[in-house]
């Protein structure tokens, strides 16, 4: 039965070409959108968590990037029972040299061990360390230019983070002269079976100008991601529609034009639940096929994606497991009712008919 599948299919060269490359676009499509705005998520999330189990923010603020803490609170953090450690970061983006915007991260002395150096030493005063993705766009500079102020490059680092590979690290003195804050936000590090929901109200009653939140709970609910969830999903269920629409008619009308081979398989005795049976198997098995060669398409991309220089590693995707199995369901069950229901219609008309009447 499997040979009559691939035979079928084999008849119908140009359509079944045209149904595959269909299903092949329509599914990168939709897996490029998904996971490249999931990496973005997925790569701040991974900035925040790293040494933070508590977030501190300026209240009522959308951005972490327009958030101006004062850092002396983090002495008065760290003095209460169950927090590890406080970490001050200001988050920031400027030109560097001739690049025309880089991620810069001011950053306490206590969270440079969170940078894994390849080369060369922390910075001091003046000086940066900068991502390997940016040194190597930069020629690995010995001297770079943030906001006309001149540092000296001290060290390489590498993370596997996107953004942090593709941004500069400095001291929060240094940043704070750059961006006129003392902290973008502070970072909580606690303790072992500390109660943080009481951790929390703790740090929050210390100023009313500050929020607090896990980080957990702070990505879950971060206007920023939700733009950009909301966004990549309206876009992608858009393009994934429109594509599965067209699949599905590809399809309908493929298998309508097949009508008389309907005809003359009745004719010689072959029942409805086989003309069924047979295009389940030719649309199962070109679906299969148009999807594989999409996830291996859209694997391959997104690997491109992240190792062009041009883009300093900021450009990342990440793709799901539970992406994968809904796209893969959808598709399926549009391909096999845009078959389905022609086929169904022709089974039930007499062969003769089908016969003389072909696509009719």
């Amino acid at each position: 039965m499997v040979s009559l599948f691939f035979k079928a299919l084999n008849r119908n060269r140009f359509k079944t070409f045209l149904i595959y490359l269909s299903i092949t676009v329509s599914i990168t499509a939709i897996f490029m959108i998904t996971s490249i705005s999931r990496g973005i998520i997925g790569m701040y999330s991974a900035i925040l968590k790293t040494e933070g189990d508590i977030i501190v923010t300026q209240a009522k603020i959308a951005d972490t990037f327009f958030s101006d803490v004062n850092a002396s609170l983090g002495a008065k953090i760290k003095n209460i029972a169950g927090v590890n450690d406080v970490y001050a970061i200001i988050l920031g983006a400027s030109p560097i040299n001739d690049l025309p915007i880089a991620a810069i991260y001011g950053v306490s002395e206590n969270r440079f061990k969170t940078y894994a150096l390849i080369e060369g030493t922390y910075p001091k005063k003046g000086e940066v360390i900068l991502g390997k993705n940016i040194n190597a766009r930069l020629h690995a500079p010995k001297t770079i230019s943030i906001s006309n102020k001149t540092f000296s490059v001290s060290g390489i680092f590498e993370n596997g983070v996107g953004f942090e590979d593709g941004g500069a690290v400095l001291n929060r003195e240094d940043a704070s002269a750059i961006f006129n804050k003392e902290a973008s936000i502070l970072l909580v590090s606690i303790k072992k079976d500390t109660d943080v929901e009481e951790l929390i109200e703790h740090i929050n009653a210390l100023s009313s100008d500050i929020e607090a939140k896990t980080t957990h709970e702070f990505v879950d609910n971060y206007n920023q991601f939700k733009i950009i969830e909301t966004s990549s999903i309206v876009i992608s269920a858009v393009a994934f529609l429109m594509g599965l629409l067209g699949i599905a008619s590809l399809i309908s009308i493929t298998i309508n034009e097949r009508r008389s081979e309907f005809g003359i398989l009745r004719a010689i005795g072959k029942s409805s639940n086989f003309i069924m049976t047979m295009v389940v198997g030719e649309t199962f098995i070109i679906t299969c096929v148009g999807f594989l060669s999409a996830l291996l398409f859209s694997k391959g991309l997104l690997f491109m994606i992240a190792h062009i220089e041009k883009f300093q590693g900021y450009v990342n995707g990440e793709l799901s497991l539970e992406t994968i199995v809904t796209v893969f369901g959808f598709s399926l069950f549009m391909a096999l009712l845009g078959a389905l229901l022609p086929a169904y219609s022709a089974s039930k008309i007499d062969p003769i008919i089908l016969i003389q009447r072909g696509a009719l």
